[in-house]
């Protein structure tokens, strides 16, 4: 199953390590918890709009540009999935 809070977790954690930048720095400059942080971009929690356009605005992203990555990164998986299912 693909769930777009792991796409969107794998996009910010993807931009953060690009920039070098520690969890912590972007955390403190989104104005989250660190730990919440952590939680988001491994996927286990979904961020509210206001919460994810915080931590895009920390790391210099747009939202409609994070947004525009996951959908590639959801068709990319749905269109593995969909040839699995089908050659079965």
């Amino acid at each position: 199953m693909v769930l777009v809070r792991e796409a969107v977790g794998q996009t910010l954690r993807s931009a953060r390590t690009h920039q070098n930048r520690t969890l912590r720095d972007v955390a403190r400059e989104a104005r989250v918890s660190l730990g919440y942080l952590s939680e988001v971009e491994r996927g286990q929690k979904e961020a509210s709009s206001e919460l994810l356009n915080a931590i895009c605005v920390a790391l210099g992203l747009s939202l409609s540009g994070v947004f525009s990555e996951v959908a590639s990164e959801l068709k990319n998986r749905e269109t593995v999935t969909l040839t699995v299912v089908d050659a079965a």
